[in-house]
């Protein structure tokens, strides 16, 4: 099969897309920012169970940078662009995480384009799906998009922007590229490596006994390897074509209720799962000077329940049950001794 260029390969989800393509017969080269990761992704790869023998290129190119882009697209039928920029730190402002999320989408596409590849499945998210709409009682789904103008957080902002720009680079300039996107909610899983997601970290600091009390917020969660099952079928399938899909496993749950999965699956291993909620009031005025707890303020007191129900029907996708992915989740942190999210 062609070749698949897989962005951002030491990711989180993008170790896992990887693995799925590799388990599908398809060859696969993925980008890193330094290639001192080589071996890091490599290693993430064998313990997801792919083989010595399997057919991965590791190459170098970052979106901040148009320099290793040409050369990592040309060959390649397909795209799935995962990668988004990071920060080690809170950005100093929203154009810290917005300019280079939009730079580098518009970059990976214009060097597809360029390089004829066929299709581009894009990593979103639910943030750019869900945030800054009054509450609601139905599920969210495709047809919302974040309002940015809400005071939404930067990383919510710079994922529906990236979007926005994907979509309106295709209808402008794509020139028969073709272009789907998967949107997942809360991503958890087994971990491959130390990359985690914000989603990991939570259930790690709930076993770890680090989270004193649970917040009051529901969102939509869905096994990573079920957001890999998904990018394939947005990739192979005729009908993703220029359609965005929810990844997310039936309804949201309140983290109270992923607290109450993690005792019954676990039993006395977690003993220090919190059981109080926190006081609405009390989350509020902490997240004005806790920045980890400021990255949750647009969720507090919100459920952001959402369908997957397009994807069931124009992909064929099924997501596992969460509670089992939770419970999963939970061993494999416990397994590398919660100390990766540190």
């Amino acid at each position: 099969m062609a070749d698949v260029l897989v962005t951002g390969g030491s990711g989180y989800i993008g170790s896992w897309c990887t693995l799925a393509l590799l388990h599908a017969g398809h060859s696969v080269r993925t980008t890193v920012r330094d290639l001192a990761r080589e071996p890091q992704v490599r290693a993430m790869l064998a313990r997801g169970g792919a083989s010595p023998e399997a057919k991965v290129t590791v190459v170098r190119a970052d979106l901040r940078s148009d320099e290793g882009w040409r050369a990592a697209v040309t060959g390649c039928d397909t795209v799935l662009h995962v990668a988004s920029p990071t920060l080690t730190r809170p950005p100093r402002n929203d154009d810290e995480m917005v300019r280079p999320a939009i730079d580098g989408t518009r970059r990976v596409l214009r060097e597809a384009r360029a390089a004829g590849v066929r299709r581009v499945v894009m990593t979103s998210a639910i943030g750019a799906i869900a945030y800054g709409h009054p509450p609601r009682d139905t599920p969210f789904t495709e047809h919302d998009w974040t309002n940015v103008d809400a005071g939404i957080g930067p990383y919510q902002k710079s994922k529906t922007l990236a979007e926005r720009a994907a979509w309106d680079f295709v209808a402008g300039e794509g020139r028969g590229l073709e272009l789907a996107t998967v949107n997942p909610t809360a991503v958890l899983g087994p971990i491959l490596g130390p990359d985690y997601s914000p989603s990991l970290y939570g259930i790690a600091r709930m076993l770890d006994g680090s989270m004193s009390a649970l917040l009051k917020f529901a969102t939509g969660y869905v096994d990573v390897r079920d957001v890999a099952s998904l990018h394939l079928l947005a990739m192979t399938e005729p009908a993703a074509a220029g359609e965005r899909f929810i990844a997310t496993a039936g309804h949201s749950l309140w983290q109270r209720d992923v607290a109450a999965v993690l005792r019954e699956r676990l039993g006395e291993r977690a003993a220090k799962v919190p059981t109080r909620e926190m006081p609405l009031w009390v989350a509020r005025a902490l997240a004005r000077v806790n920045p980890q707890m400021r990255a949750l303020r647009m969720l507090l007191g919100r459920n952001l329940d959402a369908t997957s129900a397009k994807a069931e029907r124009l992909l064929g996708w099924k997501a596992r049950p969460i509670e089992d992915t939770i419970a999963e989740t939970a061993e494999s942190l416990i397994g590398g001794q919660l100390d990766r999210h540190a």
